[in-house]
């Protein structure tokens, strides 16, 4: 063949890390707390609502392309519940296969080839395949390390900007860092986009995932409804990861864009589960409650491990995952670091620096999960102890 066969835009991604890691776990017989996924299901309630969908022959064909209605009203309601946001459940929400789905037909549906996409880095690995897919320019602006945290330098966030630029990709609650943009960052970012007139794809799939803060959505302030794009998804809150249900919140016009990318990507995904997870969103507050306490207690558990075994821990304000920095040990290469983390300790890691375009930048963190059962965290802990022991 006269050329390779991937893509070329593609060309620069290969398997990623998660299925790397996750091999090595089981190749190691390690504990994996490098891929974030649950070691345990959601309610009860919400499996047995997927079975009564499956028995009653709810969703078992195709469901409609939006979405079924059950679960499109379920959404708008979470929305004015958490957020006092108001939305058309028929032609201002579109239901996807997770997240990742809804992140990619919003990049192909509005984004040109040349268009820039500003992305906060690191980034979830699949923003940059998809904007890639897109034909799109990505332009990274850092989160920096700022004492036990990572922050956004806004002025940074401005200069990045152009007359080419289409869109901010916004990540909030922040993965993999934890950060949780305040107020005041997220009023910034809304006014430059107003100012620049650009729109903003908003990821906020771990919003209920918050410690000691609040999440609060993009598109609440002045001027961003008409141009922000909400995407989240029931798996992080639920802890059905398998299930595959997302969604898409705006006008009309940006979800009828979106939709129209959508419907020749999956089409319809996760019939019955649609059902269920209508279901899961108007579970009473004490659910919600719950599993932010949970989480909030096994982060602990997790961070004051990994100090204890010598890590900078930058404790996450969100999401299920934390950041360390692996200098303290003596250690630069967070790839090095990760590869043979499984045979000296029996733990395995991710290399923050995957998620970066300036992997320089990253080259020193490492990211762990903490959406595990306590007694896997708690033997965890005691195995990465044997690193401060030399």
């Amino acid at each position: 063949m006269g050329r390779p066969p991937l893509n070329r835009r593609l060309a620069a991604f290969g398997t990623t890390i998660f299925a790397e890691m996750s091999a090595l776990a089981v190749h190691t017989g390690a504990i994996n707390l490098g891929q974030g996924f649950p070691d345990t299901d959601g309610p009860e309630e919400v499996r047995e609502a997927a079975v009564r969908a499956l028995r009653d022959g709810r969703g078992n064909q195709y469901p409609p392309g939006p979405g079924v209605p059950e679960l499109r009203t379920a959404v708008t309601e979470h929305q004015r519940r958490w957020y006092g946001l108001g939305f058309d459940p028929d032609t201002e929400v579109l239901i996807t296969a997770g997240a990742t789905e809804a992140i990619a037909a919003s990049l192909l549906a509005l984004v040109e080839p040349g268009d820039e996409v500003i992305a906060l880095e690191p980034y979830y690995d699949s923003y940059a395949a998809c904007v890639a897919m897109a034909g799109g320019v990505r332009v990274p602006v850092t989160l920096r390390p700022d004492g036990d945290a990572f922050r956004l330098d806004l002025d940074e966030l401005r200069a990045a900007v152009t007359d080419r630029t289409r869109l901010i990709l916004l990540n909030t609650p922040h993965n993999p860092t934890g950060t949780v943009l305040t107020r005041d960052e997220l009023a910034a970012v809304a006014e430059l986009a107003v100012e620049r007139d650009l729109l903003v794809v908003t990821d906020e799939v771990y919003e209920h995932l918050v410690f000691g803060t609040e999440h609060t959505p993009l598109v609440s302030f002045p001027g961003m409804r008409e141009r922000t794009v909400t995407i989240s998804s029931s798996g992080k809150t639920f802890s059905f990861t398998g299930w595959k249900v997302g969604w898409v919140t705006g006008v009309p016009e940006l979800v009828t864009a979106v939709r129209s990318a959508k419907q020749y990507l999956t089409y319809v995904s996760a019939g019955p589960f649609q059902y269920a997870v209508a279901e899961a969103l108007a579970l009473p507050d004490a659910y919600f409650h719950g599993i932010r306490a949970d989480l909030r207690a096994k982060r602990d558990l997790l961070a004051d491990g990994l100090t204890d075994a010598g890590f900078h821990v930058f404790r996450p304000s969100g999401t299920y995952f934390v950041t360390t920095d692996i200098r303290p040990l003596g250690e630069t290469d967070g790839f090095a670091f990760c590869r043979s983390l499984p045979e000296r300790c029996g733990v395995v890691a991710v290399p923050n620096a995957v998620f970066y375009d300036h992997q320089d930048q990253g080259s020193p963190f490492v990211r762990f999960a903490f959406c595990k059962r306590e007694e896997v965290l708690t033997d965890a802990v005691a195995r990465l102890k044997t690193l401060a022991q030399g």
